[in-house]
């Protein structure tokens, strides 16, 4: 391990091998922090936080502090990251509440930008990307892949999906299916996702497929009921859209239509 002599680090607190940490950073009491990852110089990690290996945290982060709901009684809440994440400057992670599961997770190969914020018992897949100031309320959940363009905002409790991408600016009050691309202020759906599915080695066919369920989604006046129906059709013959099925017969708070 490497600890700067200006860093605070409780006695308790539990470092693997080979990690690093910063000039003037906190690390608290009930802090697990796994092999080999770096934390930046005035970093606080702090809360019931569990933090997995060949992590990068940059300067200025508040990594597990207690959640800003009001409804938060000091309850020993999570927050879970796993390995190979890199979150840069000034962001914010919050630990979960006993309202939902508890823990707020963050799984792996993640690329979080500069600024930005994920709220209480928010749970967020691997290899996504957050661009700078994108801001996650509470109890969200982001699917595997999914591309947050900058100042994206996302209200309590919808969903994102795999694979899909918003625009700079967006604001998602409903949930927002797998593999679409969709942006503005109220977000508006523009399509597929396709040159992030071709760069996940999708074939052809299985893009071609992903097109003709949005058309059936968002094209052809069917309801959503109906739509997803069609869509589970077809869904033995094409994997890849069980996942959109799933999805839309999940949604609560609708989606963005």
């Amino acid at each position: 391990m490497s600890i700067h002599p200006t860093a605070i680090v409780h006695a308790a607190a539990r470092l693997g091998a080979g990690v690093e940490i910063g000039a003037y950073s906190l690390i608290g009491e009930h802090v697990e922090i796994g092999d080999n990852t770096w934390v930046g110089p005035h970093v606080v990690i702090t809360g019931h936080t569990r933090i997995g290996r060949d992590n990068r945290l940059f300067q200025f982060s508040s990594i597990g502090e207690m959640p800003q709901d009001k409804k938060y009684q000091g309850e020993p809440t999570q927050l879970e990251i796993g390995d190979r994440n890199t979150i840069r400057e000034f962001c914010t992670f919050n630990c979960g509440t006993v309202q939902d599961v508890g823990v707020t997770r963050l799984g792996n190969d993640n690329w979080i930008m500069a600024y930005v914020h994920v709220a209480h018992d928010c749970q967020i897949g691997n290899n996504t990307i957050f661009a700078n100031n994108a801001q996650l309320a509470g109890h969200v959940r982001v699917g595997d892949w999914a591309i947050l363009g900058g100042f994206t905002l996302a209200h309590q409790f919808i969903r994102i999906g795999a694979h899909c991408m918003t625009g700079m600016n967006s604001v998602l009050s409903q949930d927002l299916p797998p593999y679409v691309l969709a942006a503005g202020n109220p977000v508006a759906p523009h399509g597929v996702n396709s040159e992030g599915l071709k760069r996940r080695g999708f074939s052809a066919e299985a893009i071609a497929a992903i097109r003709r369920a949005y058309k059936t989604l968002y094209k052809s006046g069917l309801g959503l009921e109906e739509a997803r129906a069609a869509i589970a059709t077809v869904c033995d013959a094409t994997p890849e859209l069980s996942i959109l099925a799933e999805f839309l017969a999940e949604s609560g708070r609708g989606i963005v239509r």
